[in-house]
């Protein structure tokens, strides 16, 4: 099966997050402007998985948990996202959380994944630590 190929994002296409336009939401993240905050990234995060931006997942996971690769699967399509709860993630905290569900659909048959993840400064931005045990 051949691997799908990213959709193009405009100014005014609806972010894959599902909070505003792109170019208004996850893309400046893509494009290297540093999330905010941790639920700031963990929606870019979610978005890169949907416009598989592999390369931006690694780069926004923490040195010391990050995989040596993320592999997209074509047969996978990342539809929704909620947000849960938010914990920390203050201008002052060093640590933050983000409980999601994210919705998808694989080969066909729907599904959701569920997750409360840590995220921690490193040099100064927002990274993906993992989930919370």
């Amino acid at each position: 099966m051949a691997a799908r190929k990213p959709v193009p994002r405009t100014a005014s296409s609806v972010c894959p997050c599902g909070r505003r336009a792109y170019q208004e939401c996850c893309g400046p993240a893509h494009d290297g402007k540093p999330a905010a905050d941790p639920e700031a990234l963990m929606r870019s995060r979610f978005s890169a998985f949907a416009l598989d931006k592999a390369d931006y997942v690694l780069r926004t996971w923490h040195p010391q948990t990050r995989p040596e690769s993320v592999e997209n699967d074509p047969g996978l399509r990342w539809t929704r996202l909620e947000v849960l709860e938010c914990g920390g993630g203050g201008v002052f905290d060093a640590e933050g959380t983000v409980e999601f569900r994210a919705h998808y659909r694989d080969h066909g048959t729907p599904g959701v994944m569920e997750e409360n993840s840590r995220f921690v400064r490193h040099d100064g931005q927002w990274v993906y630590w993992g989930p919370l045990r």
